[in-house]
């Protein structure tokens, strides 16, 4: 199964006016996405450390909101209340109207958050993390229910009609917990990891699989049917209100719209090729909104499964075509998805790299270092980024959220840069 990068910190973000067809404003992938009880606004989360608020009348910004310190992973809609995020930092902010600060703030995970779900009668919130456990947390005092018994990222929660907590987790485990504090829970084994999981009005469990394929179960824990999506995991899951109607996304950009009733796949929404980390139904589940790869959010009619605007079949422009047969460009492809080169493109999920070597640490403009580095005394040069790469961002710079990731070849270090010497004047 696949899982999201972890280079995660806070981007400037341009978010402009769209059309109302796309939601256009992070600065990268969209992790997740909610949509208000009324349908009139919805909330989203990203790889960029933002959430934003958005109008869905016409598709603008209303509020970027800049508190995590990781990837948005999840959002819930919490009903009377606002919206709930969760992310990489371990924390759950809950958020009220378009306040800019967060009304409430809980914390307790060790790990990143990936998935939150709100209790039917809204008093509780559900969160997994992949540090193994789920908590439940009362939104009206902050007290919290610890479950644990995963071995390995708890990556989706969801709540029954009675209280009942599910969970699914990268160890193939899908778990029925119960609503009170004794008991253990019903364990489900399965044979490929597992993603999302959602729950219809009447109970009945739908949890997507690494093995690209949907599995269905009672309240009770008994097999009820099994979808076959694709070949590639499936990485995003969503429900209708009426529990009518389950959208299923994958890594290839596709999302397929599930007849519960007859188990089948009454359409396939097919995006531009890049892949889809986020689903959510409008109240009516007429219209669907798909959160991806591309940093979008587009808007699908949920019933005739037709694309609202256009959709364009490509991730964009290469941004290093320029420099094809340059040794250091391609070893730069790594770290291409975090870091930009030009002024004009600015801070992404990680700062950008102009201006990078005379450049003391945690000095990029704009952008919110953690505090481990702020306290550091290096300069970039030639040499301390070779080193970076040589040993190790957690060993050169110790409390980073960059990817652990080094370059055993002394060659291609020199080649990185001596190439970015070159590029980020």
């Amino acid at each position: 199964m696949l899982k999201p990068a972890s280079c995660l910190v806070l981007l400037m973000l341009a978010v402009s006016p769209s059309s109302g067809e796309e939601l256009r404003g992070h600065g990268g992938p969209v992790r997740s996405v909610a949509v208000s009880g009324d349908g009139r606004s919805a909330m989203t989360g990203s790889f960029d450390q933002s959430a934003i608020l958005w109008n869905l009348a016409d598709g603008t910004a209303q509020k970027v909101l800049r508190f995590h310190q990781g990837a948005v992973n999840a959002v819930a809609t919490v009903p009377g209340a606002g919206f709930a995020t969760g992310a990489e930092d371990g924390r759950i902010a809950l958020w009220r109207g378009d306040a800019g600060e967060p009304a409430q703030v809980f914390e307790g995970h060790k790990g990143p958050i990936a998935a939150l779900a709100i209790s039917p009668d809204g008093r509780l919130i559900a969160s997994a993390s992949w540090d193994e456990t789920l908590r439940v947390t009362a939104l009206a005092d902050g007290k919290a229910r610890l479950l644990q018994g995963h071995a390995g990222p708890v990556n989706g929660v969801a709540f029954l009609p009675g209280g009942a907590i599910v969970s699914s987790g990268y160890d193939a485990t899908l778990r029925i917990w119960p609503s009170e504090e004794a008991g253990a829970p019903r364990i489900i084994a399965l044979p490929a990891p597992l993603n999302g999981v959602v729950v219809a009005p009447d109970g009945e469990i739908a949890v997507a699989a690494a093995d690209g394929r949907l599995r269905l179960f009672s309240p009770d824990s008994e097999a009820q049917g099994e979808i076959a999506i694709g070949q590639t995991p499936i990485i995003a899951l969503a429900i209708s209100a009426d529990g009518a109607t389950i959208a299923a996304g994958g890594l290839r950009g596709q999302v397929a719209l599930i007849d519960r009733k007859t188990r089948s796949i009454r359409a396939t929404l097919v995006g531009p090729g890049l892949p889809v980390w986020s689903l959510a139904f409008l109240p009516d589940g007429r219209q669907l909104l798909s959160g991806g790869a591309d940093r979008l959010v587009r808007r699908w009619n949920a019933v005739t499964g037709e694309h609202v605007g256009t959709v364009v079949p490509r991730a964009g422009a290469d941004p290093l075509a320029a420099f094809n047969g340059e040794r250091g460009a391609e070893v730069f492809r790594a770290c291409a998805a975090c870091h930009t080169l030009t002024p004009s493109d600015g801070n992404r999920a990680g700062p950008t790299l102009h201006g990078l070597f005379g450049r003391r640490i945690a000095s990029a403009p704009g952008y919110a270092y953690s505090e481990a580095f702020k306290t550091m005394d290096i300069v970039w040069t030639k040499e301390t980024v070779a080193k970076l790469f040589e040993i190790g961002p957690n060993a050169y710079t110790p409390g980073t959220k960059m990817p652990e990731q080094t370059i055993g070849s002394a060659q291609d270090r020199q080649a990185l840069v001596d190439w970015l010497e070159k590029v980020t004047r």
